[in-house]
Formats: C-alpha cells, sequence, structure tokens
C-alpha cells in the first residue's frame, strides 16, 4: 500500500515538472519570435529611410567633355654633348703647368696642361746640330765629286743621312709639341684625373674631358607603335618637334629636333632609340644631365571624364550611367590615357549623362532625382581624385 503512494506521489512530481518546462519554452519561442519581428522591421525601416533620402536627394550628373587635345607623351632622356673627348697626355714627363681650371669655358687652341720640355727642346737641340753637320758632310762631298776624288755616290749617301736627320728633326719638334697639351675646340672642361701640379705623367694618362655644348643631343627610347607613328608622320612630309623638360619640372626654352634613329629595335625591350638635338646658346644643359622629352600628340574629340566619377573593380574601371529616368546603370569604360583629374576614355557616348561623383549608398538600378551639369563647368571644379 505504501508503495502505491510513493509511485503515484513520484509520478505528480513527473507531471509537474514537465508542464513547467513546456510553459518556459513556449515563452521563449513566443519572445524569440517578438525579437525576429522586431529587426525584420528595423531592417525594413532602415532601408525604407534610405530609400527615402536617395529620393529625396538630388545628384548632380554630367557628360564627357569632348575635346581636341595636345598631349605630350613622355620619355627620360639623357642629355650628351655632339664633342665631348678626353684630354689625355701624349709624352711621360711631370705636370709644370696646369694652366685652367674644371668647368672652365675655353677656346680652341689655348693652352690647358704644359708638360716639363727640357728633354724634349733638348733632343730637338741635338738633331738640328745632327742636320748641320749633315749638310756641311753633304757640302764636302759634293766638292769631291766635282775633283773627281770620290765617287757619285758617296754624295748620294750624305745626302740621303741629311734627308734622315731632318726626319729626326721634325719628330723631335713633334715631342716636344705634345708637352703643350691644347684643346682642339670651344668647349667646357670637365672634371681633372688623378693629376696635380708636379705630377709625374705617363704616356696616355687622362688629364680631363673636353665637351663642346653650345648643341647637345638628347637620347631617348619609344615603343614600336610611336615609331610606325613617326614614320607614317614622317612621310607625310610633317616635322616633328619635341621639347624638354629639366629635373627641376621646368620646360627647357629651346625647341628641339628628331634628327636621327637607330637602326635596329632593343630585343629586350622592343623599344628603338631616337635622338633629338637642341641649341644651348647659354650652355644651361650639361654632358650627363637627365629629363624628360615631351612629344606632342594630337588628338581629335577627345572623351574625357573626371577620374572621381569613376571607380574600380578587379581591374577594371566603371562609370555610373544616368539615363533620362534617372535610373543607374553600371558601365565598363576603357582608359585610353590619365591625365591630372581625369580620364580620356571609351565606352561611354558624349551624349549620355554620369553620376558626377560616385556615392557609395547608390547603386544600379536605384532610380534619382539629378542635376545636369555643364561638362565644361564640372571638369575645371575637379578637386578629387578616383578611388
Amino acid at each position: 500500500m505504501n508503495l502505491f503512494k510513493t509511485l503515484a506521489l513520484y509520478c505528480s512530481a513527473l507531471l509537474l515538472v514537465l508542464s513547467t518546462s513546456g510553459c518556459q519554452s513556449a515563452l521563449d519561442s513566443k519572445a524569440a519570435a517578438h525579437t525576429t519581428v522586431q529587426v525584420e522591421k528595423a531592417n525594413a525601416k532602415d532601408l525604407a529611410a534610405n530609400s527615402e533620402e536617395v529620393s529625396h536627394t538630388t545628384y548632380e550628373v554630367s557628360k564627357p567633355l569632348v575635346k581636341d587635345l595636345t598631349l605630350n607623351d613622355e620619355f627620360v632622356c639623357q642629355i650628351r654633348a655632339i664633342q665631348h673627348i678626353e684630354i689625355r697626355s701624349l709624352e711621360k714627363g711631370y705636370l709644370q703647368n696646369v694652366l685652367v681650371d674644371e668647368g672652365q669655358t675655353v677656346r680652341q687652341g689655348q693652352l690647358l696642361f704644359q708638360i716639363k720640355p727640357s728633354v724634349y727642346q733638348a733632343d730637338v737641340q741635338k738633331s738640328e746640330a745632327e742636320v748641320e753637320l749633315s749638310k756641311i758632310e753633304l757640302q764636302n762631298n759634293q766638292a769631291l765629286v766635282e775633283k773627281d776624288i770620290i765617287s757619285p755616290t758617296e754624295a748620294a749617301m750624305s745626302a740621303a743621312k741629311l734627308n734622315k736627320v731632318k726626319a729626326e728633326l721634325e719628330l723631335a719638334k713633334t715631342h716636344l709639341g705634345f708637352t703643350e697639351i691644347r684643346a682642339p675646340f670651344d668647349g667646357l672642361i670637365g672634371r681633372f684625373g688623378d693629376i696635380r701640379l708636379g705630377s709625374l705623367l705617363e704616356e696616355n694618362q687622362l688629364l680631363t674631358t673636353l665637351s663642346d655644348m653650345h648643341r647637345i643631343w638628347v637620347y631617348f627610347n619609344v615603343p614600336e607603335a610611336v615609331y610606325l607613328d613617326y614614320m607614317e608622320h614622317r612621310r607625310k612630309g610633317g616635322a616633328q618637334n619635341v621639347q624638354l623638360e629639366l629635373a627641376n619640372k621646368e620646360i627647357y626654352p629651346e625647341p628641339g629636333t628628331i634628327e636621327v634613329i637607330q637602326s635596329d629595335f632593343n630585343s629586350t625591350s622592343g623599344n628603338i632609340a631616337f635622338r633629338a638635338s637642341f641649341s644651348n646658346p647659354h650652355l644651361l644643359l650639361r654632358y650627363g644631365q637627365t629629363g624628360k622629352i615631351l612629344w606632342p600628340k594630337k588628338v581629335s574629340q577627345a572623351v574625357i571624364v573626371p577620374q572621381k566619377s569613376t571607380f574600380e573593380i578587379l581591374d577594371k574601371r566603371f562609370i555610373f550611367v544616368v539615363d533620362k529616368a534617372g535610373v543607374i546603370h553600371e558601365r565598363e569604360i576603357k582608359v585610353a590615357r590619365e591625365e591630372p583629374n581625369v580620364y580620356i576614355v571609351s565606352g561611354i557616348t558624349p551624349d549620355e549623362m554620369f553620376l558626377l561623383e560616385r556615392q557609395n549608398k547608390l547603386d544600379k538600378g536605384d532610380k534619382i532625382s539629378y542635376k545636369l551639369v555643364d561638362p565644361k563647368h564640372a571638369i575645371e571644379n575637379i578637386n578629387l581624385y578616383a578611388e
């Protein structure tokens, strides 16, 4: 009897626990459902608010600016002198005089360096004495031939000896002349070699360099497409002038003329070397300078859009085109050339409108209210770059 009462009490307790758990689960489920409904309502409210903001905001749109342009292709260049030589000693000896300084302008024939000439002067004097001796010997032999004392052959040998010592005299004078090192043309003295006053010079030792900078050559490399355009232009008789941009971004005032094209392309880079010539009346340009060649190129009816109106996705550039109904469409464009703040592009027609400045809250398919901005005014007031 007691066993049945105990079992009855245990069953009652178990039913009470199960009833309580079921009630709690029902309450939790109801609360979760209520929370989900609130989140969904909040998201829907945010989307509605965003759509309402887009619909009540007026966005600026514009059309591409279309105009003829003259743009500059830029090529890194190196400046060289038309004449640039090394000044070297032709004789061995002590450096007796240094008559110029580095960077000095010199004239053709001006004395630059002098090697101590004592030894070479002695050689000249010795040769002069031998010439005089040979002359006397020849005169005596000729007199003896007339008296039939010696044969004419001996007199001829004396004449040959005289010619030999005369040649040796000229050679000695040449060596003496090499002790005076003069400028072969007008130019600028370069940096001195490892020499100072009193240095013992070896034959063929480098003293300095000399550059004629009144007109300079500028070398630059261009790709094959530019070369072909140039050859076509030259075939039609058109002149090709270029400008030189210096390292300080200033434009060199003298125009340059393309004169020479190298014979073959570089197999590694695919480029070919051009040479332009520039006048250098004020000697501003020096051997070894660098800069940029600016090669003007005319572009007819270029389509121009601001950089800030475009955006990039996976190495492709896009722009938001807006139709007359205000609906936004995503359009891929091709950038033909990049200039400060703008792109020259293809893929959009001059009559199409585009969103002047991309907004992150806008996407393709959105419908907006817009205000058309004159293309020229839009380009002139650019102050931002694309992302």
